[in-house]
């Protein structure tokens, strides 16, 4: 655990205690701990009113949520996925008994390259599985147009993608699936939690069923499932949290701009340009290390914690390259230039409501030397 003087990549956002204890009390009189009770049911309905979609299941975190996506698919095959991503989104691949398959990403969105997707679909291809990552967003419209074209589902890994908009709209709309993660670390939080939006009716039902254990009656039970459950407290808390969203990502975007403006002019550091037309979350703020900066991304890295600073690098090394994954189709290197050259170069800098202007200066003075 970091003591307080450390500038950490990002801190949990907390919702102010006297907005939780009536909360909290509710839930101590009327002892519903769990099992889809008031605040569940109460911030589902919420997150629905917020996103602009009917079907929405929460789940007691976002691993869950992929695990339970992907179970929709049915039977063995492939699922064409990131490599630059958190080991969470291809383990539910191997969880569902699917197959990964690697292609790389595009430089400028970091989101799987539609170019590459559609040279890897086989006719064992079942779905693509793109992340929307570090506050960019995928090329939705070239992914789903692959997709229409082969049959296959979309699901988007959107665990970085709350509040993020696309043409006035939210992202977690596109795609068949869309999970979100509401983990500590997240621009929205409950602590831990997720959410799995989805197209239509038929799979709302039946991912609800299987969150429950696969339970659709008091005594029948229609096929496997999971506890995934989120609980009444972590309810509680996204319910006082939402409130406050908006302020936090204000905050975030005045950090965003003040490290564009100092760091633009550093050599030897790029940064990820913001898209045209997306309405970002702020949710990390990435650079990239260039051959001519005094230093490697790693020797950076641990020249900042001398100072106090923990940056991160999301995400070094690639999932592709572990044991578990380096025999899957498309894990070597040498087929994805762009993904190994970003993860090799890139470090996530301290980013969160809170990060006090002397901070961020202490930041910006440990990159520029």
């Amino acid at each position: 655990m970091a003591d307080n003087k450390t500038i950490l990549v990002t801190r949990p956002a907390m919702p102010p205690l006297e907005e939780v204890m009536p909360l909290l009390e509710q839930i101590w009189r009327t002892r519903f701990l769990t099992n889809r009770s008031h605040f569940e049911r109460q911030l589902n309905r919420t997150l629905c009113a917020e996103f602009g979609v009917e079907h929405l299941v929460l789940v007691a975190n976002a691993t869950l949520g992929l695990m339970l996506a992907l179970r929709t698919l049915r039977g063995p095959g492939e699922v064409i996925t990131t490599p630059f991503t958190f080991i969470a989104t291809p383990h539910s691949v191997l969880w569902n008994n699917l197959e990964p398959v690697f292609v790389d990403i595009d430089r400028v969105n970091l989101g799987l390259d539609p170019v590459q997707v559609e040279r890897a679909i086989t006719p064992r291809t079942r779905a693509i599985l793109a992340v929307h990552c570090l506050g960019s967003v995928c090329d939705v419209d070239a992914l789903e147009a692959i997709a229409a074209k082969h049959n296959l589902k979309v699901i988007y890994d959107a665990a970085h993608a709350f509040a993020m908009e696309m043409g006035g709209e939210s992202i977690v709309r596109r795609g068949d699936f869309s999970v979100l993660s509401f983990h500590a670390t997240k621009v929205f939080n409950t602590f831990e939690g997720g959410a799995i939006v989805c197209r239509n009716a038929e799979d709302g039902q039946r991912l609800d069923r299987m969150m429950d254990n696969g339970i659709s009656g008091d005594l029948t039970v229609d096929e496997l499932g999971l506890n995934a459950k989120m609980n009444e407290f972590s309810a509680a808390v996204g319910l006082a949290q939402l409130p406050h969203v908006a302020d936090a990502i204000e905050s975030r975007r005045r950090i965003d701009e003040r490290y564009r403006e100092r760091l633009g002019r550093v050599k030897g550091v790029s940064l990820i340009d913001r898209m045209p037309g997306i309405r970002s979350n702020f949710s990390y703020f990435p650079i990239l290390i260039e051959p001519e900066f005094r230093m490697t991304s790693d020797e950076l890295n641990q020249h900042l914690l001398t100072k106090g600073i923990r940056a991160r690098r999301y995400f070094h090394p690639l999932v592709s390259v572990q044991k578990m994954y380096s025999s899957c189709r498309g894990a070597s290197p040498k087929n994805l230039p762009v993904a190994t050259s970003i993860s090799d170069r890139i470090l996530c800098i301290p980013i969160y409501p809170g990060l006090t202007s002397a901070e961020q200066d202490l930041v910006i003075e440990s990159i520029e030397g």
